[in-house]
């Protein structure tokens, strides 16, 4: 029995392009393609594939909330997610949402196609650089939004003065807070 796919993303290259590729594999059948993420949960409802592959990054609904929406009106449906330039707290939350994969755009046809049969096996397929994204993004949201805050000025190459004044708060203030920024990462600096 073949593995129905759908194929959502708005770029119409990108839908022909995998279209093509998974039609051509003896073991795979897709019944679908859909531009956003609206039309994406109507077929699934719809076709009830073994498979979606959703782009994260959509017009109209992302792929994040898509998941959500299938995975909850379709649970048999797997979610493979792939994205051009996806953002670690926007592959977490796709994750968080119910997603059985996810792979950046420029990963090997090969690579995608096992992904797929994993997926469909009931299997998760994330590549070692999305799983570390993913679990970078959860180290962060340990973090208060007045560490976030901090952090995110020392990556602007701020000193600690600079960020004490800035943020109003005494420099050992800062370095307390860099003190316990450093636990919750696990980085000595």
């Amino acid at each position: 029995m073949k593995t129905k796919i759908i194929i959502a993303d708005d770029h119409s290259l990108m839908r022909v392009g995998l279209d093509a590729l998974f039609s051509h594999q003896k073991d795979m059948s897709v019944v679908g393609l859909a531009c956003d993420g609206i039309e994406a949960v109507a077929l699934a409802r719809e076709r009830r594939p073994d498979v979606l592959i959703m782009d994260l990054m959509m017009p109209k609904m992302n792929g994040v909330e898509a998941t959500r929406l299938v995975r909850q009106s379709v649970p048999e449906t797997k979610v493979l997610i792939l994205t051009s330039f996806g953002t670690a707290p926007e592959l977490a939350k796709a994750v968080a949402s119910g997603a059985s994969g996810a792979f950046i755009k420029s990963t090997p046809t090969e690579d995608l196609l096992a992904a797929v049969r994993t997926i469909a096996a009931g299997g998760k397929a994330f590549p070692d650089e999305v799983r570390q994204m993913i679990d970078d993004n959860r180290q962060l949201s340990d973090l208060t939004d007045r560490q976030l805050e901090i952090l995110a000025a020392a990556t602007r190459g701020l000193t600690t003065s600079d960020i004490a004044r800035q943020l109003d708060i005494s420099v050992s203030g800062v370095l307390k807070h860099f003190t316990v920024i450093f636990e919750k990462l696990g980085v000595a600096n």
